[in-house]
């Protein structure tokens, strides 16, 4: 879950995992598991780091959980 939108807004941005885990203290193990959730598996990092997630991609908080508004 929110894992289409982080990716979304990450490529628009022209980054990579491994460039937001440096910038927001976030191991890249935690992305890689919650890449997983596409497929079924991992989980989706707690509001704390999608807060830092959020703030590193210079986004609000709801547009990487909810998406971008149409």
């Amino acid at each position: 879950m929110y894992y289409e939108n982080y990716q979304v807004i990450r490529d628009e941005k022209g980054l990579t995992d491994y460039q937001v885990a440096k910038g927001t203290g976030i191991a890249t193990s935690t992305l890689s598991e919650w890449k997983k959730t596409m497929s079924g598996g991992g989980y989706t990092p707690k509001v704390d780091k999608l807060s830092k997630i959020a703030e590193f991609l210079e986004v609000p908080l709801s547009e990487l959980m909810d998406g971008r508004s149409k």
